[in-house]
């Protein structure tokens, strides 16, 4: 579809000042941009607008991204970049990926954030063998989680995915639901329980050519349509020992450790969408005639845009703090990693609200039939909404902050 959209400048340039970051952060945010303006920019839309299926997974723009280097971020110098900080990097990149699509921010956070920490788990065999394949972008993988019964609620009780332990590893019986990338991947970490009517999980790395998997027709959702979701089928799936990842028993910290980092990850994201919505909206304030002046000379929207200037100060801050702890090797950026993913991503679905108020029934539209117009508000609001949801839901995230500022011992 030809579309003709405007070219806003980056408010962010001029409101923005890292006084804190680290200068490898400050280049690499200059680098992500410039990477993401050339190999995602120019397919992000056609990426946001076609519906799933097991051929539209966003290849050319995945491999962008990696020939950049920007999936070898997360890794130290053995396999990738070796930064000092390289949570905060990832999630830096994220926020700049997320300014043109959310859903490639989501893509990025499942291969980038989620699945690496998985793999620090791994033996070192699994890592020299797999790690190569994900940085180069040949292979996707994805992290499995989520069942139909459970989500945020991933005590073993609960799920019905379980590993019987044999004499050379394990069998795997159940379903796994909403996971990204599964439709293309090569291998899925995947959280399962320890043996039925057991209260432990394992963590399991699962290649998804075995015999007995079988990968779900994918997902149509309001959103997020580069971010191709499907279920994964496991029937009598054997794993060997040796991909365990963790101890056994303990998968459920090994799958908290890579979430409490996802939601850090999606946490940028809601900024990067957050700011696009707000350089839309500030052109538009701009540009905009009514009753003889521009629409930005209306005190409303003036108030308006100033506080979520300020909250977008705020979330890009409270993202870069928890995953400066993380880095620092503090594990108890727990708080702020819920908290940056609560407000960053409350703040995207406000402001691109507030965007297509400002725009109208031009910010409704998908496009404009006659003109070829399009402002693609319509895609980042459909867009939005599952950064509140997925990764753990917003409402868990606040209680996750409620139990550390009031106590477990009331909050429960």
């Amino acid at each position: 579809m030809t579309t003709t959209e405007p070219t806003v400048p980056r408010t962010q340039d001029r409101m923005t000042h890292d006084v804190w970051l680290p200068e490898e952060t400050v280049a690499l945010r200059a680098e992500a941009r410039a990477a993401v303006e050339k190999r995602l920019a120019p397919f992000a839309r056609d990426i946001g607008w076609r519906e799933e299926s097991a051929d539209s997974f966003p290849w050319e723009a995945f491999r962008g991204l990696a020939d950049e280097g920007l999936f070898a971020v997360p890794f130290g110098s053995d396999f990738g970049r070796g930064l000092e900080h390289p949570m905060l990097g990832t999630c830096t990149v994220t926020e700049e990926i997320a300014y043109h699509s959310s859903s490639m921010a989501g893509v990025y956070d499942g291969q980038c954030i989620l699945v690496p920490q998985t793999l620090t788990f791994a033996s070192d065999e699994l890592r020299a063998r797999l790690i190569p394949e994900l940085t180069s972008g040949r292979v996707a993988f994805s992290f499995a989680t989520t069942e139909p019964e459970t989500s945020s609620d991933l005590t073993a009780e609960r799920m019905q995915t379980v590993a019987e332990e044999t004499p050379d590893g394990f069998v795997v019986n159940g379903r796994k639901r909403w996971i990204t990338n599964s439709v293309v991947a090569g291998w899925v970490s995947v959280l399962v329980r320890a043996g039925a009517g057991s209260d432990r999980a394992h963590m399991l790395l699962v290649d998804l050519s075995s015999p007995g998997i079988r990968v779900g027709t994918p997902d149509l959702k309001m959103g997020h349509r580069g971010q191709i979701t499907a279920d994964i089928v496991f029937e009598n799936v054997h794993v060997p020992r040796e991909n365990l990842l963790g101890q056994p028993g303990a998968g459920l910290g090994v799958a908290l450790s890579a979430l409490v980092r996802g939601r850090i990850g999606i946490g940028a994201a809601g900024v990067g969408v957050a700011q696009a919505a707000l350089d839309l909206a500030v052109e538009r304030l701009r540009t905009r005639q009514v009753f003889g002046g521009p629409l930005g000379a209306m005190q409303h929207w003036q108030f308006t845009m100033a506080q979520r200037a300020t909250e977008i100060e705020c979330a890009r801050t409270l993202y870069q703090k928890a995953a400066t702890l993380l880095d620092r090797g503090d594990r108890s950026a727990e708080p702020e990693a819920a908290m940056a993913k609560a407000y960053g991503t409350r703040l995207a679905n406000d402001l691109v609200r507030e965007a297509i108020q400002i725009h109208g029934a031009l910010g409704f539209a998908r496009q404009v039939s006659e003109s070829g117009e399009s402002v693609r508000l319509e895609e980042m609001y459909r867009d939005a909404k599952i950064l509140e949801i997925f990764e753990g839901a917003n409402e868990l995230q606040q209680w996750i902050v409620a139990r550390t500022l009031i106590g477990r011992d009331v909050t429960g």
